[in-house]
């Protein structure tokens, strides 16, 4: 008898094609996972959950009792509840690696999109409003080479993102991270400082960290206050760890100059969000790994992880080794 998966949101076609051949496989996109009846019915058969931001909680697992692994499709997994799986002995798997360069890019084109002003003169362009041949000081940006970085976070995007700025636009590179790494400061000529430091020094603050209980609302008024006027802030990580009134505060009294945003407290974003009306922010729609040559990595690695676990196997991804058990 095939084994029972559920696949939710996120698993690319020719990966999803590739599972039903083997699994029963439920495909389930946007719905409400508390109470929607077929969903209910087949997670409690399932023993596979593979997918993209479903919330697996003490609730959902309480309808599971067969299940054995669930494999997201994504670097960041706090929709996992790692306690309550850990306790059922349910392996959990996420994908690092393969969209580490996707998402550097996505962190430094939002940096230097910020930095001049591209979408707000791209708009300015498309009106009619380009008067005349050269632009008026208005509309002058920043400049990014040679100035200073510093980014919070420096695992593996951490480290993309302060190789592009350091060797493709000389940059000085401050970093805190929960912990110092010596290679990082060899590689790139980086200096590790407090987070108080970063915030006081640095003229672009990229914040590349995961959503866990210690980094959610990390960011708030008494770090933005330390920032630079003339500072930019960039987010590429969660958007609970910030405080988003507090961005919007900031930005509204000018104590930083500008943001770009891939990330909302709330997703999507509300389009009364005063964060969308303000010319000094550019904002995407949490794009950090959306290529399709990424996407179809991250699915075939989360089908990887998914199948292994089923076929008694170590995923190579596994999250909390502890539930392995040889």
């Amino acid at each position: 008898m095939k084994k029972k998966i559920i696949a939710y949101n996120r698993v690319e076609t020719p990966v999803l094609e590739d599972l039903q051949k083997k699994y029963d496989v439920y495909f389930y996109k946007n719905i409400d996972t508390k109470t929607d009846p077929l969903f209910l019915e087949h997670l409690s058969e399932a023993q596979g959950i593979i997918g993209l931001e479903l919330e697996v909680d003490k609730e959902l697992l309480e309808h599971a009792p067969h299940l054995e692994i669930v494999s997201n499709v994504s670097v960041g997994h706090n929709n996992l509840d790692m306690e309550q799986l850990t306790e059922r002995g349910i392996m959990a798997t996420n994908t690092p690696d393969v969209l580490t360069d996707t998402v550097a890019d996505t962190v430094f084109g939002l940096l230097i999109s910020t930095a001049r002003r591209i979408p707000e003169l791209d708009q300015l362009v498309k009106n009619g409003e380009w008067k005349t041949e050269a632009i008026e000081p208005e509309y002058f940006g920043t400049d990014v080479h040679h100035k200073k970085l510093g980014i919070i976070g420096m695992g593996r995007i951490g480290q993309a993102i302060a190789q592009r700025a350091h060797f493709g636009f000389d940059m000085d590179i401050l970093y805190h991270s929960r912990t110092r790494k010596p290679d990082v400061e060899e590689k790139f000529s980086a200096t590790y400082c407090t987070l108080d430091e970063l915030l006081s020094e640095s003229d672009f603050i990229c914040l590349i960290t995961p959503l866990t209980p210690e980094t959610e609302g990390m960011i708030g008024k008494r770090e933005f206050q330390l920032m630079k006027k003339s500072g930019i802030f960039i987010n590429g990580s969660r958007g609970k760890t910030i405080v988003e009134q507090d961005l919007i505060d900031a930005l509204k009294t000018s104590e930083i100059a500008a943001a770009g945003l891939d990330v909302f407290e709330k997703e999507p974003v509300n389009a009364i969000n005063p964060l969308l009306q303000m010319k000094n922010v550019v904002t995407t729609p949490h794009i950090g790994s959306s290529t399709y040559e990424t996407e179809l990595k991250m699915s075939e690695l989360a089908a990887h992880n998914l199948e292994a676990g089923l076929n008694g196997r170590k995923p190579p991804n596994l999250i909390d080794e502890s539930v392995w058990k040889t």
